[in-house]
């Protein structure tokens, strides 16, 4: 425990966490501090470039094995499976709709790019790596959570949009295809090409991402507000005890295909995070008549920060007690 509460404080008081809460506390004291749209979209897409990037170079580096393949497929089962989980969890701790359920549960079974970023930096801050090819698996897991949420809308008889334009949503989304090509960018050039940019996608990185989540912790803030009387206990609840759920999940497959340590922690927090990102795009598509205010705040202005603050120290504390590392 007393590692646990080390790790924690350790995280909390780091620039990346403490940019958040700056953030937060902006968004509750209803400063006007904002980040002008086309920077914060520059900067996703700055953070998106260099994180696949440096994944494919060191894809490159190691090679493709039988862990790789492993842990894509391990990735793709947990996005598929674990809206299920989530959806019968809503079920039982809160009176939402099938449809609002199902919407939210979507979310569980996606990813969190930013706190898969987070966790990586918090790795590298510690000395510990990771097997680059997780970025893959990140990538992976985005979309086919989004099926799960139309087999169970399907299942209760409402039946759901599921149209072209859905399935552009899901696989055009801009966040997988700079993921992704960036991915592969990286794989091809290999290390020389990392060498090349590594100024502009090494060096700044996490400067930028500070400014990156002070604009998430702006946004969180201000959802939260308006979520007031929307959000309840029984939702609050959820959006923390699923993170846990998720990650003990991804904690047992992470070491059923040998994953190191590192690894381990990418799949625990990946099978923990919630998306914000491609799901919400999706969930307009599918299922507009969802209440956007629910899955938002849960997944951005509950999820997102109780990983950032508490979630990614007892995943690494609860990998290393395993694996001994």
């Amino acid at each position: 425990m007393n590692a646990i509460f080390d790790l924690a404080v350790s995280n909390l008081i780091s620039p990346i966490i403490l940019s958040f809460a700056l953030g937060l506390a902006a968004a509750w004291a209803r400063s006007d501090l904002t980040i002008p749209e086309a920077v914060a979209k520059g900067m996703s897409i700055y953070l998106l470039f260099a994180i696949g990037f440096k994944g494919g170079a060191s894809v490159a580096a190691h090679g493709v094995d039988g862990t790789l393949l492993a842990a894509v497929g391990v990735g793709i089962v947990l996005s598929f499976g674990l809206p299920f989980i989530a959806f019968a969890l809503l079920k039982t701790m809160t009176d939402l709709s099938q449809t609002d359920a199902a919407a939210v549960a979507a979310h569980y079974g996606s990813i969190s790019i930013v706190t898969f970023v987070a966790a990586t930096s918090v790795l590298e801050g510690r000395m510990i790596e990771a097997e680059g090819y997780m970025v893959a698996v990140a990538a992976a897991m985005e979309a086919p959570a989004i099926l799960s949420a139309l087999w169970l809308m399907a299942k209760s008889g409402k039946g759901t949009k599921f149209d072209p334009t859905l399935m552009r949503e899901i696989l055009l989304n801009g966040s997988i295809v700079l993921l992704v090509g960036a991915f592969f960018i990286g794989a091809v050039t290999g290390e020389k090409g990392l060498a090349e940019i590594a100024p502009f996608i090494v060096s700044p990185f996490k400067g930028v991402l500070c400014l990156f989540l002070l604009d998430m912790g702006l946004i969180a803030g201000r959802g939260l507000r308006q979520a007031r009387g929307l959000i309840n206990l029984q939702l609050v609840a959820f959006g923390i005890a699923m993170p846990l759920i998720g990650s003990t999940i991804g904690l047992g497959f992470g070491m059923l295909i040998g994953l190191g340590l590192g690894g381990t922690v990418l799949m625990m927090v990946l099978s923990a995070s919630a998306s914000y990102i491609a799901v919400p795009a999706a969930m307009r598509v599918a299922l507009p008549e969802a209440n956007p205010t629910i899955y938002l705040t849960l997944s951005l202005g509950i999820t997102f920060p109780f990983n950032l603050t508490l979630g990614i120290p007892l995943y690494l504390t609860m990998a290393q007690w395993v694996t001994g590392g």
